[in-house]
């Protein structure tokens, strides 16, 4: 795990047996806490030395200008950055006067383990000063699922070899000193002293700060209290100033008895609410907390992680550190959407500040596909986060001489951030991302109090977009024409197919939900006539294919381009983004990440068998993977055509994206839409899970690597469970009316308590494809099976 040893491999924990300051920064991110609405990274409890510190509330960013060398019409004047607020995380240690920095002194052991059933992160150190005393450090922390606003720590510190005076200091602080920006265009801006003081108060064991940012005009208050348990004579003291709050706790131990301090620390934020109103908030919070106590938070963490579990689990046999690497994703996948009421999924959750803290289509495209299935109320949160944002898309289409809604590339408010037209505004298939996402959330849970209320209305602006977006030529098709797809690397281009094939989804979809809510639909301006442009702009959408080549373009003239010279490019200059201008990415065949691929996976009733697996030798050979979103997708649709062990690749490649740090910038933050991808690799993937048009349908074959895979598998408001095995699958349905589906194209219908064991189809006898020279994925298949224990 992140190429270093000191990483175990256990099916329930990610544990580092030793610290090692050079990959300090990757493991604060996958040592992360968080639950959607408050992030802390892990840092070191000292909080000294750090690769990165961070502490994140989801929503609060600050406003920067967007410079420009020229001014251009429709270009966004302003941008958004995630900042780093009131870190409420510090617990510093001295040691008859000498601070616990593992820099100094011999630290004897260090262990940290992240526990994905109880929810917390735990810490144990032995640390001899540089005068020669040693004590013993261990420490458990918690950001709640159940009270939002709660993060908390329990800390202890013993002397080993003898009596000591020890000084604790647990503080919040503001407006922390920050590492220098990167040139990395995938990093963050970075905003030194964002926060402006307004109110600090200390007594007895509390201590709380207010703060304002200095453009987007958001408040914040952060509040801590204590619990201490140490020998008499220990002593406890506050005070405050303007970015800093302390409490001190001064105790003489002996070996065998430790003192013993519970922190509590609560978060509250608004744009609107006063000041006193915004302290009243947190310090509601933090009494619930302290009258919940430490054991009690960490039983509700517990039992509310033994929920998620029954359903969301994914087991694996063959490949232990597989199925710690997907258990992993999905606990990280639950902590960035669980509680972020209101708010937007950024691509990185709130485990680092990457990409400014900004959300992609990441999050309807490849993150809310999973927590639609496996935690809907975090999805739905999230689709209403988008709804509560259409004024801003519905003035950004006016804007842009268009109708309907024009959501943004980039954004944590809700307007666009994105400065480059090309790579930004024009990937105008967010907005049918979106409404997948509206489709799928309906589709598996029936919710039509959320179509009526929400739904509708996402996807009839969405089709408003389209509608006036694209046009019919003179040979009847409807185009659009100047657009971007999800390949990066190819930008401002006609007809991308993965844009038409979605975007022809989102017309008809709005057609059927708008006939369903006829009442509603009449509120939002639909008429008979607006519906019928909708059915023939989808009936006579163009989708590029090549007939000499036997193969779809990407978009169109795609295949006539100039092919990359892969062979020419070494491994050093990967990602091309960072290397070579996109004038020149623009004008070859390479493809950053699965495009025409990714349509095949998202509209596979588009596409024919034949089809899909030309098209996917095709793009094989040039797509690169430079973006985490590829792999996969890859794995995918490589399953789907046959390619069992390069699926199985694939899947490894996505689910190690951070733990391996394959794309080198985990230090920055975790990659959700990867995570998310380990699942998606597996259920539509290796089991082939599809549910499109109103079919589910089921084609699981393993990999050789693999001996069994079992999950449960949520639709149409009912629980599948699922378990293969190299021969057959057994379905056995956990509750509700039978559920009819497709086995490997056959028909079958399962009941509830009778499993329906059915054979497995023997895989074809495919020739491998070929992947660009030096792009090739791990050869995951070629590792010996293991086992979790």
């Amino acid at each position: 795990m992140i190429s270093h040893p000191a990483f175990t491999v256990e099916p329930w924990c990610l544990r580092a047996t030793d610290l090692d300051v050079d990959v300090l920064a990757q493991t604060e991110s996958v040592f992360a806490l968080s639950n959607g609405h408050i992030g802390w990274r892990g840092n070191l409890d000292e909080g000294e030395p750090h690769g990165l510190p961070g502490t994140y509330l989801c929503g609060v960013h600050e406003l920067r200008p967007l410079p420009y060398a020229e001014p251009r019409y429709g270009s966004p004047e302003s941008g958004q950055t995630v900042i780093n607020v009131t870190n409420g995380k510090l617990i510093r240690l001295l040691i008859d006067d000498e601070p616990l920095d593992i820099r100094y002194g011999e630290l004897l052991q260090h262990e940290r383990a992240l526990d994905f059933q109880a929810g917390v992160l735990h810490r144990r150190a032995e640390w001899s000063s540089p005068s020669g005393h040693t004590v013993r450090i261990t420490s458990t922390r918690l950001v709640s699922f159940v009270q939002r606003s709660i993060a908390a720590v329990c800390y202890e510190v013993e002397p080993v070899d003898g009596p000591l005076r020890v000084v604790v200091q647990s503080e919040l602080v503001a407006n922390e000193q920050l590492p220098a920006a990167s040139d990395d265009p995938r990093a963050a801006t970075v905003l030194q002293s964002p926060l402006a003081a307004r109110e600090h108060h200390a007594l007895g064991a509390r201590a709380g700060l207010v703060h304002s940012t200095r453009h987007s005009s958001l408040s914040v208050a952060a509040v801590m209290d204590h619990a201490v348990d140490g020998p008499p004579g220990t002593d406890v003291e506050a005070e405050s100033f303007p970015d800093l709050g302390r409490v001190t706790v001064t105790a003489a131990l002996r070996p065998g008895r430790p003192l013993r301090l519970v922190k509590f620390v609560a978060y509250g934020w608004s744009g609107s609410r006063s000041l006193s109103a915004l302290r009243a908030q947190a310090d509601a919070a933090l009494a619930q907390a302290r009258q919940t106590g430490w054991q009690g938070l960490l039983s509700e963490q517990r039992n509310y992680l033994d929920r998620f579990w029954t359903d969301a689990d994914v087991q694996l046999d063959g490949d232990a550190e597989m199925q710690q690497a997907v258990r992993f994703g999905l606990f990280h996948l639950l902590q960035a959407g669980a509680r972020n009421e209101g708010r937007a999924i950024p691509a990185k959750g709130l485990t680092g500040p990457g990409y400014d803290g900004h959300s992609f289509w990441d999050s309807e495209a490849f993150v809310l596909p999973v927590l639609t299935r496996l935690a809907p109320d975090a999805a739905a949160h999230a689709l209403r986060w988008r709804h509560s944002t259409l004024p801003m898309a519905t003035a950004r289409a006016r804007q842009l001489g268009l109708r309907g809604a024009a959501f943004p590339w980039r954004t944590i408010h809700g307007e666009e951030c994105s400065a480059y037209w090309p790579a930004g505004t024009a990937a105008f298939h967010i907005n049918a991302d979106i409404a997948d996402a509206v489709i799928r959330y309906v589709n598996v849970t029936g919710d039509t109090m959320f179509e009526r209320s929400v739904g509708l209305e996402l996807l009839v602006e969405t089709a408003r977009l389209w509608a006036s977006l694209g046009h019919h030529d003179g040979a009847g098709r409807f185009r659009i024409d100047g657009v971007t797809g999800p390949d990066e690397y190819s930008a401002v281009a006609d007809n991308n197919v993965y844009t038409n094939l979605m975007a022809q989804q989102n017309l008809l979809a709005a057609c059927a939900a708008a006939e369903r809510h006829p009442d509603r639909a009449r509120e939002l301006g639909v008429d008979t006539e607006e519906l019928a442009r909708w059915r023939d702009a989808a009936s006579a959408m163009f989708v590029p294919y090549n007939e000499k080549l036997g193969v779809h373009e990407q978009s169109e003239h795609f295949t006539g381009h100039d092919t990359w010279d892969f062979a020419a490019t070494g491994p050093e200059q990967y990602p091309l983004l960072l290397h070579f201008p996109y004038f020149d990415l623009y004008r070859k065949q390479v493809v950053k990440q699965a495009d025409l691929v990714l349509a095949m996976h998202r509209r596979g009733d588009a596409f024919t068998a034949e089809q899909k697996a030309r098209n996917f030798a095709y793009y094989e050979a040039i797509t690169i993977r430079d973006s985490s979103l590829s792999a996969c997708t890859q794995a995918v649709i490589a399953a789907e055509v046959g390619h069992m062990n390069l699926a199985y690749d694939y899947l490894a490649e996505a689910s190690l994206m951070d733990l391996d740090d394959l794309e080198h910038n985990t230090r920055d933050g975790l990659h959700m839409a990867a995570l998310a991808g380990s699942w998606i690799a597996l259920i539509a993937g290796i089991a082939g899970m599809r549910d499109q048009a109103g079919r589910l349908s089921l084609a699981p074959r393993l990999p050789a690597r693999l001996s069994r895979l079992a999950f449960t598998l949520s639709a149409r408001q009912r629980r599948l469970s699922v378990e293969v095995t190299t021969k057959a699958a057994a379905y056995t349905l956990k509750d509700g009316e039978p559920l009819e589906f497709f086995h490997h194209g056959q028909a079958v219908t399962a009941v509830a308590g009778s499993p329906l064991i059915c054979t497995i189809p023997a895989a074809p006898t495919l020739t491998a494809p070929l992947q660009p020279t030096g792009r090739e994925p791990a050869h995951r298949s070629n590792v010996p099976p293991t086992s979790a224990t």
